[in-house]
C-alpha cells in the first residue's frame, strides 16, 4: 500500500463524515472572501468609486455579519474535525490491537511493549494529522480558486506575484522529501528504544538489583536518550528550516507585491480599494502557502508512520489497518453511523462447539525459526473426559506441543480435529468455552487478586469460590492483608511462585470449558499442596477433558493416559504401570521425582 492509498483509505473510512467536515472547513476558508470585498467597497467609498452605495454603517453591519457567520461555521467545523479525527485514530488502534490479539502468542508483536506503545501513539497520531490536514488543503484550494478569479479580474500581473511563492515552497518541500523521511524515521526509532528500555527496566527491577547492574542499565538508558536527543534535534531542525523557508518566501513575495502595487497606484491604474483587497487576501494566501507546505511535510511523515505500523502487522495485508468495521466509543451507542446497536453486539458470538468426545491430532509439526528445534509429526488422541499427562525431559517439546495445539504457535503442518471435524484456526477455536489454558510462566497484572483471576468475567453461581478451592488458594487468601482485594503488584511480584501458579490455575478453572490444558502447573509447589491440587482438580473437573504437562509423580498417578516426549516426538504412550515396565525415559523421570522429594 502506498502512502497515497493509505491516505485515501483513511479519509473514506467514514466518507459522509469526511465530506461534511471538508464542506464545513471549505465554508470557513471561503467566508473571508466576503469581508475582503466589503473592505474594498469601504475604501472605494472614501474616493467615491464604490458600487454598492451602502454607507459606512451598512458596510460595518456587513462586516459584523460575516464575522458572526464565520464564528458559527468554525464551531461546526471544530466539532466535525474532532469527531472525524478521533474516530479515524481509534479505528487504526482498534484494528492494530485486534490483529495483534489474534496472532499466535510467539508472534504477537515483533518489538518490545514500549516500542509498540510508541507505534500506537506516535504513528497513529501522525496518520491522523496528515488526513486532517487534507481537509484544510482542500478548503484553502477552493479559497485560492475563488480569490484568484477575483484578483485576476483586477490585475493579472499582481495575481501572479501573489501565487509565485507557492510554487517555490512546493518545490522546496518536494526536494527535502528524502531527508525529511530519514530524520523522522530515525527520531521515531530512537524514541521507541527509549520507551522500550523504560518498559524493560520497570519489568525487571529485581533482576537488575540482584545482578548489581543498576549503573550499567542506567548508562545504557543514558546512551539511548542521548541518541534520541540527537535524532529528534535533527528532525525538529529540519521542520524548522522548512518553516523558515515557507515564511521567508512569503515575506519576499509580500514585499514584491507592495512595491508593484505602489507603482500601479501612482500611475492611477490601481485604486485604494483594489490595494486593500490584495492586502486583505494576502494574509490568507500566506496561510495557503504555509499550509500546503505543512501538508506535504505531514504526508511524507505519514509514509514513515505507515512503514512502522506495517512492521507491527508482520507481513499481513496493509488493508487490515483500515478495515471499515463498526466502532463503538461509548457502551450502548454506535459511534460512527449512529445505528443505536448495543456495544455488546460488536463482540463475535461465542464459538460454542459440541461437547468434546474425541480430540485427534495428526502430523502436528512446528519448528522454531531461530533454532530449528520443535515438534515433528506428533499424533495423539484425547478421549472426552480423560486425564492425559504429557511428560518428558527438559527440551523434549512438551510445552511446544500444547502451545502448537492451542494455536499459540503457528503449526507448520498437521491436522487437528474436534469430534472428527477439522479445526481450521486453532488460535481462535481453543478459547472458552472450548478450552482454557494455564501457561508455564503465569502472567499477572498490577491489579487486585480478584481481577487477576476473573479478568473481566462475571462471578456466577459461586464459580470464583469453586475455582479458588480447586486451586488450593483459600489458605493464602485468608492470610493476605486484603484477601481477594489485595493488589499483587507489577507481574504479581507480591505473590510467591506457587501462589502465582495457583492464581493462574484459578483463572483457568473459573472459566467453564470442555478442555483444560495445564502446563507445568505444580513445579513451584510443596509436596502437600501439590497433592491437594491434583486431587481437587481431578474431582472438580466433572466431564471436562484435561491435558497436563508435568513430570511430577502427583500428576502422573492421576493420569488415565501418559504421553512421553523425546526430541520433539512421541517416544511412548500408556499408563504409568505400562511405561514403568517398558520405557527408560519414563523410568528415569519417575525415579528422579522420587529423589527430588527425598
Amino acid at each position: 500500500m502506498t502512502t497515497f492509498q493509505y491516505l485515501i483509505r483513511l479519509i473514506t473510512y467514514r466518507t459522509t463524515l469526511y465530506v461534511f467536515n471538508a464542506l464545513a472547513w471549505t465554508i470557513i476558508y471561503l467566508v473571508p472572501i466576503v469581508p475582503g470585498l466589503i473592505t474594498k467597497e469601504f475604501f472605494d467609498s472614501l474616493t467615491g468609486s464604490d458600487s454598492l452605495k451602502l454607507g459606512t454603517w451598512g458596510i460595518i453591519a456587513l462586516l459584523l455579519g460575516a464575522s458572526a457567520a464565520r464564528v458559527m461555521v468554525l464551531f461546526v467545523g471544530f466539532i466535525t474535525d474532532v469527531n472525524f479525527r478521533f474516530r479515524m485514530g481509534m479505528m487504526l488502534r482498534r484494528n492494530l490491537l485486534q490483529h495483534i490479539l489474534k496472532q499466535p502468542g510467539a508472534r504477537s508483536i515483533p518489538v518490545s511493549p514500549g516500542e509498540a506503545i510508541s507505534h500506537f501513539r506516535d504513528d497513529v497520531d501522525q496518520s491522523e494529522e496528515a488526513a486532517s490536514w487534507s481537509v484544510d488543503v482542500f478548503g484553502l484550494t477552493c479559497f485560492a480558486a475563488v480569490s484568484s478569479y477575483i484578483l485576476v479580474g483586477i490585475d493579472l500581473q499582481m495575481t501572479l506575484l501573489v501565487f509565485l511563492p507557492l510554487v517555490v515552497v512546493v518545490t522546496v518541500a518536494q526536494l527535502s522529501t528524502s531527508r525529511l523521511q530519514k530524520y523522522r524515521a530515525a527520531s521515531r526509532e530512537s524514541t521507541s528504544r527509549v520507551t522500550g528500555a523504560i518498559s524493560e527496566m520497570f519489568s525487571n527491577v529485581q533482576a537488575i538489583q540482584v545482578a548489581g547492574a543498576e549503573e550499567r542499565v542506567i548508562e545504557r538508558f543514558r546512551k539511548f536518550n542521548d541518541d534520541r536527543r540527537r535524532t529528534m534535534l535533527k528532525d525538529k531542525m529540519m521542520g524548522q528550516v522548512l518553516d523558515a523557508i515557507f515564511t521567508n518566501t512569503v515575506n519576499l513575495g509580500t514585499g514584491l507585491i507592495l512595491l508593484v502595487a505602489g507603482q500601479k497606484m501612482q500611475s492611477g491604474s490601481f485604486t485604494i480599494g483594489d490595494f486593500s483587497l490584495f492586502v486583505y487576501y494576502l494574509t490568507f494566501i500566506t496561510s495557503i502557502i504555509t499550509n500546503v507546505g505543512t501538508f506535504i511535510t505531514h504526508f511524507k511523515q505519514m509514509g514513515v508512520a505507515l512503514d512502522r505500523l506495517m512492521a507491527l502487522l508482520q507481513g499481513a495485508p496493509a488493508k487490515l489497518l483500515t478495515l471499515k468495521d463498526t466502532l463503538y466509543l461509548i457502551e450502548g451507542r454506535e459511534s460512527s453511523v449512529g445505528r443505536g446497536s448495543s456495544a455488546s453486539a460488536a463482540a463475535p458470538a461465542a464459538n460454542d462447539a459440541p461437547p468434546l468426545r474425541a480430540l485427534e491430532v495428526t502430523g502436528l509439526s512446528y519448528r522454531f525459526p531461530e533454532t530449528g528445534r520443535g515438534i515433528e509429526d506428533v499424533r495423539l488422541q484425547l478421549k472426552g473426559g480423560s486425564f492425559t499427562v504429557v511428560t518428558g525431559t527438559i527440551g523434549s517439546g512438551k510445552t511446544t506441543l500444547v502451545r502448537t495445539l492451542l494455536g499459540l504457535l503457528p503449526k507448520d503442518e498437521g491436522t487437528i480435529k474436534w469430534n472428527g471435524r477439522v479445526v481450521e484456526d486453532p488460535a481462535t477455536f481453543f478459547t472458552p468455552a472450548q478450552s482454557a489454558y494455564s501457561a508455564q510462566i503465569p502472567r499477572m497484572y498490577s491489579d487486585t487478586l480478584r481481577n487477576n483471576i476473573l479478568l473481566g468475567q462475571r462471578e456466577e453461581n459461586g464459580s470464583l469460590e469453586q475455582a479458588i478451592h480447586a486451586a488450593v488458594m483459600e489458605y493464602d487468601i485468608e492470610h493476605l492483608q486484603h484477601g481477594l482485594e489485595t493488589m499483587i503488584g507489577p507481574r504479581g511480584v507480591k505473590l510467591s511462585g506457587g501462589q502465582m501458579q495457583r492464581t493462574a490455575a484459578a483463572r483457568m478453572l473459573v472459566r467453564d470449558a470442555q478442555l483444560y490444558v495445564f502446563d507445568d502447573l505444580s513445579s513451584a509447589l510443596d509436596v502437600e499442596t501439590e497433592q491437594k491440587l491434583w486431587e481437587r482438580l481431578f474431582k472438580s473437573r466433572g466431564d471436562a477433558t484435561c491435558l497436563v504437562v508435568s513430570h511430577r509423580r502427583a500428576a502422573l498417578t492421576h493420569a488415565d493416559h501418559i504421553i512421553v516426549m523425546k526430541d520433539g516426538r512421541i517416544e511412548a504412550e500408556g499408563t504409568a504401570e505400562q511405561l514403568l515396565l517398558s520405557n527408560a525415559t519414563f523410568q528415569e523421570l519417575w525415579s528422579g521425582d522420587e529423589r527430588a522429594k527425598g
